[in-house]
């Protein structure tokens, strides 16, 4: 108390002082007006937010008391606790209302010893009652008199005051109108087009053009309407409205003798929504000759209305040096600031000693003394999306970083982290203000400080502002006010990535509610960080590229070693026929490492992600060029990628190209299914591949589930258009050393390897995907397969399901094969392919040598051996522990046997999965014995665990076929979904499954329309405006999967960054994690803590430190919120759900459950920073359900109705 009762001495001090420096402190007549001087002590200013702040800094700088008001609802702003005292107003008032409350304003002011009042823009400002009530408290009005207010804030009145004094108007109404007859009735009488405005307020609010006399009657009720909300009166004053004008207004300042001058003029003519954006003084390229006319008809106005304190007037300039009269704002602007910065005079401290009784020569203020430096800008950064239309954007700051620097000026409110921004008032979060010498200058510093910005939680227009900064009109001072509506490209933005905010929500929504992605043992991640082998001067990260290489090689940069030439080169340089002839010419057996694709997926259910395989990437680059190819793409891990790793399988591809440029790739690609599991239209296929070639892909392995030729031709022309290397892939069965074994026999397969020779294939495929390669059958097919084609490449892929993987892939190079699979010892056997390393040291000095060091496939294995505890929740060892012979039985694919065997567990059919083995291979041979691969194994899978679980032998499938509801996969095969298996379906089996249903006959794509890509991506563009090609291409594949990750992506950001174990089960509270997010960019992220209660949304604040600053994010905790009744969300992409397009209460609903709706139907109005906005039907059709009432509050994007 004695350091608040000493400051408030000191401040008592300034104000004798500056009272006694004045020239008089005194009663003095002046041109026959007789003056008093009065000290103020305290001003109470009647606003909210910066302008209130702006007020209260230059009472501070005065030696004057600050007395702020605050409505219940701005309890927590920031203005109340910038002033020296702060009182409520208004209990139980709207939030608007309780700042329009005269008496309560008054009531507080004589309550606390206030002097003077000072009304701030807005609210009530230019308001003549409250000027009148405030002077007849006993108070001093800081502004011009009741009498001047009333005249001039009464637009027509100032129109009249206007013709007075000869200064050059617009047609308009001769008084204010509050009924649409009567607008329609001028509008008949002058003509279109009109301009309505708020006849007791501006600031663009109530503001329409009227172009059709159609819309008159609808646009005055929205305007008036809008008027009433936020001035308190719905009048009206209509005007014709001036095309391509410019918007000038001239700064004045007139004191209580009668002196006026101006402190030039500032052009707002970049305007939205007649809403001012962005301001310049003095205006750009003005004529020094209109300039002066302007200025001396504003202040000859503002003379003969007896104007005193601050005020502006406003001016319409055409293209012709014409300017008209558009109205006086008796009050301070917004956009005040920067005629201060280039004049250098304090408008508000101005305000404050005119209303104190000086004049303006006594302040030094008079006409000649008066200049402009420089330019200034000013930018209104606000809380409104701009790629929405501008809907406001409310809620929590959860990140606020503010652009500063020399030459630039902040003017905010509630501008920190966990502000909240309500839907009630003005969507001004902080003016920018820049000031230079030229206007070029000025814009380049406000460019550069609002990209030092960074607002995350809620969005703001920086990024609209940015594109005005960097456009040429605008740089040259050529604007008028149609300057926004004709450039478009100022609304064309690049989405703001906000990663770290994205980052710490997925770590929080992990924290809260549990792994988002679904775990399937209850073995833990480990907390190892493998130990990554080094590769000399090569950086985490590094792009090793070609592109990059040669960039280096030209800069003379010495910043990494080029890796040794591999295959890679060959095709590049000669294409794939040159590929296949350097594969067929190398001496030694070449290998296919599976061990980034194939081998995880068999043994991790595919879940290893992209964070560790680039990890090990450049020691692949340095000590395993020589391979034949890298298996690391398509198949299962495309689908898996997106469902639940959320990542994207192209920038996975991308970036590992990035980092091995010296290996050929090598992906799975399903015939005519691509990498999905259904067929799509040819086109589909081929676009595919072409994307795939571009970006990395190198060799496609092309199989299909059942041999079934046409399928198989159809993905060979669509590889080999796109310049990949063609290996198309026979998948093999059964067992050819077994005479007994007659359907897949040694003829089969001889007969189908001269068929895809003739296809034109570069590289012979043996896709033995269940192991059943016995080491005798594999000397016997090769050899045949070898004598048959002697030219053609040879290339064998098995698992090591049984054990005898190894034995089986020696057999096939002594056999004549030049390329065998493998995986890295710790990522190999089981249910993965056989060792690599056994295999190298089982060649080593053979003419067979694999050029392969043992000791490098010692070192890879060892940062597998350690990467692969990451994945503990998905290792196969939870329920497999060994191989067994028994696959020669069931004859199950290794990369099916542990998905099977997960599935089996989950269905509650754990104890019986041997019960299951053997189903499968009843479900196989009741099914024809077919060839099992993806997607037919799903199919014999299905069907033995409906056996199983149904307790159903093969006898009673067959008897009962007609009444039992078999799995859809089964009977979409019997169909001819997926192609016509070998030998045909089984009869009468088909006939009884069928019954009626349609068959498909040949090829089942062939008949399938065109996709309409172009058609895709813009629907997709509708939800998620930054979908790219390749986006697109994965809908394609996989429409809801994509849609999922794309919903995930938009939320969480990029979670590829992080490490695995915080990927899976989310950081522990006291640990430190890094997240390199790109090079150069890391995010040091310690959770601190996670609190107990929950808000009234059900969600709880999680609290982190990034890079050494709090941060906090609330979520929503799943579990413990079911209870609470919560307004539910619109599903980002369901087109049948209307979301709330901005938070706002809900002023009308114009729609009821049964109606019948048209796309653009308005289906009701919603109210927010006193903007309406009318939400309408996105599609036509039926209102389902109506989720909201009338007066409710709702957040963005809370459900409005469901439409069907």
């Amino acid at each position: 108390m004695q350091i608040l009762n000493a400051r408030f001495a000191l401040r008592a001090t300034a104000t004798n002082l500056h009272a006694w420096c004045s020239p008089r402190s005194r009663t003095a007549t002046t041109d026959s007006k007789t003056i008093d001087y009065k000290p103020i002590r305290s001003v109470l200013v009647a606003n909210r937010g910066e302008i209130a702040i702006r007020v209260f800094r230059a009472c501070t700088e005065l030696g004057i008391r600050s007395v702020a008001i605050y409505s219940e609802q701005d309890r927590l702003q920031m203005h109340r606790q910038k002033a020296d005292e702060s009182y409520v107003v208004g209990k139980g008032l709207p939030p608007v209302e309780a700042y329009l409350s005269i008496p309560e304003i008054i009531r507080v002011a004589k309550e606390n010893d206030v002097d003077a009042v000072h009304p701030g823009y807005g609210l009530l400002s230019e308001r003549s009652d409250f000027a009148d009530a405030v002077l007849k408290a006993g108070l001093r009005f800081i502004g011009p008199s009741p009498q001047v207010v009333q005249q001039m804030g009464d637009k027509v009145a100032a129109r009249a005051a206007a013709i007075e004094a000869k200064v050059p108007i617009v047609a308009g109404t001769d008084g204010p109108i509050t009924t649409k007859e009567e607008a329609l009735e001028f509008c008949k009488q002058h003509g279109l087009p009109v301009i309505f405005k708020a006849a007791y307020g501006g600031g663009g609010r109530g503001m329409r053009v009227v172009r059709e006399m159609s819309e008159v009657a609808s646009s005055f009720e929205r305007a008036s309407s809008e008027a009433l909300g936020a001035f308190g009166n719905g009048s009206m004053f209509i005007e014709r409205f001036i095309e391509r004008p410019r918007h000038i207004e001239v700064q004045l300042l007139g004191d209580k003798a009668g002196n006026v001058v101006h402190l030039y003029e500032r052009d707002c003519s970049v305007q939205r929504r007649h809403q001012k954006v962005v301001e310049i003084a003095p205006a750009p390229g003005l004529d020094p000759e209109t300039r002066q006319r302007m200025t001396d008809c504003a202040v000859h106005l503002a003379r003969h209305v007896g104007y005193e304190n601050a005020g502006t007037v406003e001016f319409l300039l055409d293209d012709k040096g014409n300017f008209y009269f558009i109205e006086v704002n008796a009050r301070l602007q917004v956009e005040h600031t920067i005629t201060e910065e280039v004049t250098g005079i304090d408008l508000v401290q101005s305000q404050i000693r005119v209303a104190e009784g000086m004049t303006l020569p006594e302040m030094g203020l008079t006409q000649d003394k008066i200049k402009a430096e420089g330019f200034a800008i000013q930018c209104r950064v606000t809380t409104e999306d701009p790629a929405n239309n501008f809907q406001p954007s409310t809620g929590r700051i959860e990140v606020f970083r503010s652009g500063e620097g020399m030459g630039i000026r902040l003017d905010s409110a509630s501008t920190y982290a966990g502000a909240i921004i309500s839907p009630y008032y003005d969507s001004l979060l902080v003016k920018v203000i820049s000031h230079a010498q030229d206007l070029a200058a000025s814009a380049a510093k406000m460019n550069r400080a609002l990209r030092e910005f960074r607002i995350r939680g809620v969005k703001t227009n920086i990024p609209f502002l940015l594109n005005v900064l960097e456009n040429q009109k605008f740089l040259n001072g050529a604007v008028d006010t149609y300057f926004i509506d004709e450039n478009p490209q100022l609304f064309m933005f690049k989405a703001s990535q906000n990663r770290a905010q994205k980052i710490l929500n997925y770590l929080g929504q992990v924290l809260v509610n549990g792994p988002a992605t679904p775990l399937a043992t209850s073995i833990p991640p480990s907390d190892v960080k493998p130990y990554i082998p080094p590769v000399p001067l090569v950086r985490s990260g590094h792009d090793l590229s070609p592109e990059a290489i040669k960039r280096q090689e030209m800069t003379g940069e010495n910043t990494a070693v080029k890796p040794p030439k591999g295959f890679k080169e060959i095709l590049t340089e000669g294409g794939p026929e040159a590929f296949a002839k350097a594969v067929r010419q190398n001496k030694g057996l070449l290998l296919m490492d599976t061990t980034f694709r194939d081998a995880h997926q068999s043994l991790l259910a595919t879940r290893v992600r992209t964070h560790d395989l680039l990890a090990v990437a450049p020691y692949v680059a340095h000590n395993l060029h020589n391979l034949y190819s890298l298996e690391n793409w398509g198949g299962a891990t495309f689908d898996v990628a997106l469902r639940f790793l959320h990542e994207c399988p192209w920038e996975r591809l991308e970036d590992m190209r990035r980092m091995i440029p010296n290996v050929p790739f090598q992906m799975l690609l399903r015939g005519a299914n691509a990498v999905g599991y259904t067929n799509y239209p040819d086109n589909v296929v081929f676009e595919f591949c072409d994307m795939a070639v571009k970006a990395g892909m190198d060799i496609f392995r092309v199989f299909d589930s059942l041999n079934y030729l046409p399928n198989l031709i159809l993905g060979m022309e669509a590889a080999g258009k796109a310049g990949g290397v063609v290996e198309a892939a026979i998948s093999y069965t059964g067992d050819v050393s077994d005479p007994s074994k007659k359907k897949y026999d040694l003829k089969y397969y001889l007969n189908l390897a001269d068929e895809l020779v003739k296809a034109g294939t570069h590289v012979l495929g043996i896709k033995d995907m269940a192991g059943l390669l016995k080491p005798q059958a594999a000397e016997m097919l090769i050899s045949a397969i070898r004598a048959a084609h002697p030219a053609v490449p040879i290339h064998v892929h098995t698992h090591d399901t049984s054990g005898a993987g190894v034995a089986a892939m020696l057999a096939c190079a002594r056999a004549g094969a030049d390329v065998v699979d493998a995986a890295v010892d710790s990522m190999s056997g089981l249910t993965s392919q056989p060792s690599m390393g056994a295999l190298v040291a089982s060649l080593q000095g053979t003419p067979l040598d694999t050029g392969i060091p043992l000791q490098t496939v010692s070192e890879y294995s060892a940062y597998w051996e350690q990467a692969r505890t990451l994945y503990g929740p998905f290792e196969c060892t939870a329920t497999m522990k060994s191989g067994n012979a028994d696959v020669y039985l069931n004859e199950i694919p290794g990369g099916q046997y542990t998905n099977l065997q997960f599935q089996a567990f989950s269905l509650g059919l754990g104890s019986q999965f041997e019960e299951v083995k053997k189903a499968y291979r009843e479900a196989n041979l009741l099914l024809g014995d077919i060839i099992k691969v993806t997607p037919s194994s799903k199919v014999v899978g299905d069907l033995a665990q409906f056996m199983v679980q149904n307790k159903l032998t093969a006898s009673e499938i067959t008897a009962r076929a007609e009444e039992l509801s078999f799995p859809k996969s089964v009977v979409e095969f019997f169909q001819g979904a997926i192609g016509i298996p070998y030998g045909g379906f089984p009869e009468p089996l088909r006939s009884k499954i069928l019954k009626d249903m349609p068959r498909i006959e040949g090829r089942p794509g062939q008949e399938l329309p065109p996709l309409d890509f172009s058609k895709l991506k813009q629907e997709l563009q509708e939800t998620y405006p930054g979908v790219t090609d390749q986006d697109v291409m994965s809908a394609a594949m996989y429409p809801q999967v994509a849609n999922d990750f794309f919903r995930i992506r938009d939320k969480y950001g990029p979670v590829k960054h992080l490490d695995t174990k915080t990927f899976l089960v989310g950081p522990t509270v006291g640990e430190t994690i890094e997240v390199k997010i790109e090079r150069g960019k890391t995010l040091d992220i310690k959770t601190l803590a996670i609190s107990d209660e929950m808000t009234a949304a059900g969600e709880r604040e999680v609290f982190f430190e990034l890079n050494g600053q709090l941060r906090s994010v609330f979520i929503r905790d799943d579990q413990a919120s079911k209870e609470m009744k919560i307004h539910p969300k619109a599903v980002k992409g369901d087109k049948n759900q209307v979301g709330a397009p901005m938070p706002g209460t809900v002023l009308t609903i114009k729609v009821k459950e049964g109606d019948k709706v048209d796309k653009g139907q308005p289906i009701a109005v919603l109210s927010a920073m006193k903007m309406e906005m009318i939400v309408q039907a996105p599609r036509a059709g039926t209102i389902v359900s109506v989720a909201i009432t009338n007066g409710q509050k709702l957040e963005g994007d809370d459900l409005i109705c469901t439409i069907e």
